[in-house]
């Protein structure tokens, strides 16, 4: 896939999203719900121009900056090398967010489900595919695991994003599982994707520090 390809898929999504805020925009009161509690049920409002609209022009910047990006890294050459994997990723990301869009506004038309149970597969999908997507990527300053260390050693990006990619995919496998158990599904979603974020900058930085021990130390 081109990234013209991308950058055209990525706007029909984002104009269908727009599409389904216009169509509910008329059959819903002044304020509607737009926040969901561990419970999976509605524990907050909001007005409902922002709350059908917000999410679109999320999508839009979102879109926008993740199009700019690799044109200003001073590493550009090395987006080059994945830059199939990145813009796939793009729009898997725009997916998420048009499902998480059309959960909400089915909410609102009156549809009534465990909210939580309902994101459980899009969050999953979406930790799978950064599991996926991160051993392929190469050095650069806006994309993938950037600490210090990572950035400083070809070696050491490697080998964090091929760590990573492990723990996505099993973050990833775990937020599925809460389609079967609901009641802890959020946690399934939100504590391993926190582990898999904090453990990666951990071991980078014990990589490089081992990297450039002094000899004989």
């Amino acid at each position: 896939m081109s990234t013209r390809t991308a950058i055209i898929v990525t706007a029909v999504i984002i104009l269908a999203a727009v599409a389904v805020s216009a169509y509910a925009y008329p059959l819903l009161p002044a304020r509607i719900a737009s926040h969901w509690g561990a419970d999976g049920q509605a524990n907050g409002t909001m007005g409902k121009f922002w709350g059908l609209f917000l999410l679109p022009l999320i999508m839009l910047l979102c879109a926008a900056l993740f199009f700019v990006l690799p044109k200003v890294d001073p590493l550009k050459e090395n987006i080059a090398l994945f830059r199939k994997y990145y813009d796939a990723f793009i729009i898997l990301l725009m997916l998420f967010f048009l499902y998480l869009h059309g959960a909400t506004v089915a909410w609102n038309l009156g549809y009534r489900f465990n909210f939580s149970r309902i994101l459980a597969p899009a969050f999953g999908v979406l930790w799978l595919s950064l599991g996926i997507m991160l051993p392929h990527l190469k050095r650069n300053w806006f994309i993938g695991i950037r600490t210090p260390w990572t950035l400083s050693s070809d070696r050491v990006w490697n080998a964090t994003h091929r760590l990573g990619s492990t723990l996505f995919k099993v973050s990833g496998a775990a937020a599925l599982a809460g389609i079967f158990f609901a009641d802890i599904s959020i946690w399934l979603m939100l504590v391993p994707i926190i582990v898999s974020a904090i453990v990666p900058v951990i071991y980078s930085y014990v990589l490089y520090r081992n990297e450039h021990r002094p000899t004989g130390a």
